[in-house]
């Protein structure tokens, strides 16, 4: 049994004529400044057949506003993220939001002593088999780093131990090159029964990051791919950050960063047309007296809603950094500060609401 956030009030902060104002000003973005992104020649090669342009000297691609539309509409609007325990599907439908983990911190509260420490693999299967109990919690990121793992491919050992401590589905977030993805992919192949049955039912999916401002990494673009050849959801998660990597106004930060989405998707549905995707942001500000990120400020919970509303304008599933409290422990800030979050993505529609445990800006998983 899960108990997910159904849709029976939403709030809007945007109205019709902004969301507009930002789509339109990103599709600007796209076409005159472009965006870094070294794709493979081959790749390349198959979006210039689509419109669009391609500056092979400074790996920088300009999208046309007609391309970037008729790509986002590939989209599948609705799809199910599947479990291994088919009681713990997720049907994508618009009317219900679905709460994970938070990803990849890498320190810890230990339980026993109460002290802040370095995480390991047994911290995150601790967490998995929290997770796997609380209804509340519908799937899972790996909510804290494996460090005493290989670190090349440590994202394998923490899909494993995920895998040997919870039935829910799992998004793979760590995986952002092409060994890793590979091996994610063969690892749920094994666990799902092979390679067309994870394609049936994919118990995984995956995300990969846009590099604020306007840039994407080749190795996670290539990760994207693997996952996308397999039949794996996949994401394009921005994270930007206010007055340091995004422009310092909440309207400037959400037309730059959802240019770096559209973009993403783009790409993503030109070379492998109905990719289920989804419209992920992690979107915050700098604090200007401190250089670090804010987390928790009200600008954060704008742009929450405002990302919801751009997800929901291009028909697609929104993924919404949601909690990741500034507090340094369990107190009355992080509970003040993750209600008014988590209420805000719930009442804005978030179809996943990232995501539960952590403190300090998402650096300090908290079991409590």
């Amino acid at each position: 049994m899960l108990y997910p956030a159904e849709f029976k009030f939403k709030m809007s902060m945007l109205d019709s004529k902004e969301i507009e104002m930002i789509h339109q000003a990103s599709l600007e973005i796209l076409e005159k400044t472009g965006v870094y992104m070294p794709l493979k020649k081959e790749r390349l090669e198959v979006l210039k057949e689509y419109g669009v342009t391609v500056k092979e000297y400074d790996k920088r691609i300009y999208f046309p506003p007609k391309v970037v539309e008729e790509a986002i509409g590939k989209a599948p609007k609705n799809y199910t993220l599947y479990a291994r325990n088919p009681e713990y599907d997720l049907p994508l439908d618009g009317q219900h939001g679905y709460l994970s983990l938070d990803g990849c911190g890498v320190h810890v509260v230990d339980l026993e002593t109460g002290q802040v420490r370095k995480s390991t693999r047994e911290d995150l299967a601790r967490a998995a088999k929290v997770a796997d109990f609380l209804p509340q919690i519908s799937f899972l990121w790996p909510c804290v780093s494996a460090l005493d793992c290989t670190p090349s491919v440590q994202p394998l050992y923490e899909l494993k131990t995920l895998f040997e401590n919870s039935s829910k589905h799992i998004q793979v977030m760590t995986a952002v090159d092409p060994l890793n993805a590979k091996g994610s992919v063969e690892i749920a192949a094994s666990v799902a029964g092979g390679k067309d049955a994870l394609r049936r039912r994919p118990i995984i999916s995956n995300f990969q990051c846009s590099v604020s401002p306007l840039c994407f990494e080749e190795k996670s673009m290539e990760a994207a791919f693997i996952f996308a050849e397999a039949g794996v959801p996949v994401g394009i998660m921005t994270m930007p950050m206010g007055g340091a990597t995004a422009p310092v106004t909440v309207a400037g930060n959400m037309a730059v960063s959802n240019a770096e989405i559209l973009a993403g998707i783009t790409v993503l549905e030109l070379l492998y047309p109905g990719t289920p995707t989804f419209y992920g942001s992690c979107a915050t500000m700098m604090d200007l007296r401190t250089a670090q990120i804010t987390c928790g400020a009200p600008e954060d919970f704008l742009m929450q809603a405002a990302i919801c509303e751009m997800a929901h304008y291009y028909k697609i599933p929104a993924c919404v950094g949601t909690f990741a409290t500034g507090a340094k422990t369990f107190n009355w800030q992080s509970g003040m500060e993750n209600s008014i979050s988590c209420a805000v993505s719930v009442w804005s529609g978030a179809d996943m609401i990232c995501g539960a445990g952590m403190l300090n800006g998402a650096t300090i998983f908290s079991f409590e």
